[in-house]
């Protein structure tokens, strides 16, 4: 099949590179320049409307302007190719999913919502969790390109903005597991357990999952290299606070992560990994400066 890709960040590459592995013609465009040989086998093309000549395009754009900007204000949709069915894999906000949706249907083109769980690692190894929704038929054009992307593809019903809301709730739930953690260890620590002991033992006993498991090895380790950066993160829980406020309703524990990612983006620390703010947490929050100067030493 004919693949159209925007967006060769370090998910759009690994997921460009196992389509181009399922034996797909992917043609890729990216805001940024791309080596060439960084994804063999992937056509780079000049413009991004020439992505739209597929049979299926997928974005991973950072946000919901970049997608208007990229696919919207250029007027992409109206000059797509006929039977073209739109993938789009980014997080973005519920209001914004029920607009495209729309302008989907308005240009006569299949649309998806399919955002993903897994960082880069995971899209490379085709192991993503794609939470996918939208009118049958189009899911059902797209699947056989999902499978070479995906552990699993949870299919979440006709209406695309479920997809948007579950993917913008796990990612808020995996912020409040982080931050739980962080002031579980302050708890422990401050009469003497070790931060991996305690860890042992809640994993052992009441919170074993993989987001348990893998941030509370960052968390002991102190390694906040990004997977997934706290200033994208953050963006997240914005998102799910404006989906809250629509609906007229207060989430407090969401407004807790969002404010401790909001202090680790000022103190400069938004390219780190966003378990950063556990770091934060756990050391106290005016040790900010220190602790930033020393990551920079490790």
């Amino acid at each position: 099949m004919q693949v159209g890709f925007i967006g060769l960040g370090s998910m759009g590459s690994a997921m460009a590179l196992n389509l181009v592995k399922a034996g797909h013609d992917v043609r890729a465009w990216n805001r940024s320049m791309v080596a060439q040989d960084s994804i063999p086998g992937v056509t780079l093309v000049e413009h991004a409307a020439d992505a739209f000549k597929a049979d299926a395009v997928f974005t991973m754009l950072s946000d919901d302007p970049a997608i208007r900007e990229v696919i919207l204000d250029a007027g992409l949709l109206a000059n797509a190719r006929p039977g073209l069915t739109h993938v789009v894999t980014s997080t973005i906000s519920i209001a914004f999913a029920r607009e495209l949706e729309l302008l989907h249907e308005e240009a006569g083109i299949g649309y998806v919502s399919a955002p993903v769980l897994g960082r880069p690692n995971v899209a490379a190894s085709g192991q993503l969790n794609i939470l996918a929704a939208g009118k049958s038929d189009a899911v059902a054009a797209i699947e056989p390109l999902l499978a070479p992307l995906s552990k699993k593809v949870w299919r979440l019903g006709e209406n695309p903005a479920r997809a948007n809301a579950a993917k913008l709730a796990c990612n808020m739930m995996i912020a409040m597991a982080i931050e739980a953690m962080a002031e579980g260890v302050v708890l422990t620590e401050s009469v003497g357990l070790n931060r991996a002991d305690f860890f042992e033992l809640i994993l052992g006993t009441l919170f074993s999952g993989r987001a348990y498991e893998s941030y509370s090895a960052q968390i002991t380790e102190r390694s906040f290299e990004p997977g997934f950066k706290a200033k994208l993160a953050l963006k997240d829980m914005r998102l799910a606070t404006e989906a809250g406020n629509e609906i007229g309703r207060t989430l407090p524990m969401l407004d807790a992560v969002r404010e401790g990612l909001s202090r680790a983006v000022s103190a400069g620390l938004g390219e780190k990994d966003w378990s950063i703010m556990a770091d934060m947490t756990v050391r106290g929050r005016d040790s900010v400066v220190s602790s930033e100067n020393d990551l920079e030493k490790n």
